[in-house]
C-alpha cells in the first residue's frame, strides 16, 4: 500500500494503469467539462462505459494515486479520495525534507484552488521524469484541473488539443480544448502575479493567495513557486 506523509485517509494504490485507457481522461477532466455540449463532445457514445470507469475509480476499497515527479525533488500526488459521501480528487505536493505533504488544490463539491497558473502547468508537464507519470501530455491533462488563470496566452489551446489527440478518442480536440480552457477548474480564474520572486494569486479559495487565512506559509509558497517553474 502506498504512503504519502501526512495523508493517512485511505487505502492508496498505484493508478498509472488507468492512464492507458482513453476514457480515463474525459472522466478525470469531468468537472472542467460543464454543460451538455462539452460532455457530448468529450464522451460521445462512450458515456455509459465512462461512467462504469468512474465507478471503478471511485471505489472506497482502493484510492488511485498518480505521482508526478518534479526536477526540484518535489512530487505532485493526484489522489482519488474515495470517502463515502465525500468523493473528490486531492492534488498534493511533497518533498522528502517535509514532514507532510501540502495541498495545492481540491477538486470536489467543496473545491479549493486554483493551484497553478498556466506557465506552471506547462512547466510541470514538460519537466523530465524517470519514474511516476513521465509523459508530458499525460502530466498536462492530469494536472489540468488545478488550473485557474485569467490571463491565458492566445495559443493555450494548442498543447491541450495536442494532448487530447495523443491520449483520447475525442474527435474534435480543438473544440474540447477550448471548452476546457474556458471553464478551467471549479473556481473563478485567478489573477497571478510575482511578488519577491514568488508566484501568488487573488483567488478566494486558493492556498496560494497569502491574503486567505488558510494560505500556505510564506516559505512553502516560495518553494512551491520555484518547484512548479523549473524548466529542463
Amino acid at each position: 500500500m502506498l504512503k504519502i506523509p501526512g495523508y493517512e485517509d485511505g487505502p492508496l494504490v498505484q493508478g498509472t494503469a488507468y492512464l492507458d485507457d482513453p476514457l480515463f481522461w474525459p472522466v478525470h477532466l469531468g468537472t472542467c467539462l460543464r454543460g451538455e455540449n462539452a460532455q457530448r463532445a468529450a464522451f460521445g457514445a462512450d458515456w455509459d462505459t465512462a461512467m462504469e470507469l468512474y465507478r471503478v475509480l471511485s471505489s472506497e476499497r482502493e484510492w488511485p494515486v498518480f505521482s508526478v515527479p518534479l526536477s526540484s525533488g518535489h512530487t505532485i500526488h493526484v489522489v482519488y479520495r474515495n470517502i463515502e459521501g465525500d468523493h473528490g480528487v486531492d492534488y498534493l505536493i511533497h518533498h522528502p525534507a517535509w514532514s507532510a505533504a501540502e495541498t495545492l488544490a481540491v477538486d470536489d463539491g467543496h473545491f479549493m484552488g486554483p493551484g497553478m497558473a498556466w506557465p506552471e502547468l506547462l512547466s510541470t508537464a514538460r519537466q523530465p521524469a524517470k519514474e511516476g507519470v513521465d509523459d508530458a501530455d499525460a502530466r498536462l491533462l492530469l494536472l489540468f484541473p488545478t488550473l485557474g488563470d485569467a490571463q491565458l496566452p492566445d495559443d493555450a489551446a494548442i498543447p491541450v488539443a495536442t494532448a487530447l489527440a495523443a491520449l483520447t478518442l475525442i474527435e474534435e480536440t480543438a473544440e474540447v480544448a477550448g471548452m476546457l480552457l474556458e471553464n478551467q477548474g471549479q473556481w473563478s480564474p485567478a489573477h497571478w502575479r510575482m511578488t519577491d520572486g514568488v508566484r501568488i494569486n487573488d483567488g478566494g479559495h486558493s492556498y496560494r493567495n497569502p491574503g486567505n487565512a488558510f494560505a500556505l506559509s510564506g516559505s512553502r509558497l516560495s518553494e512551491i513557486s520555484y518547484a512548479l517553474s523549473v524548466t529542463g
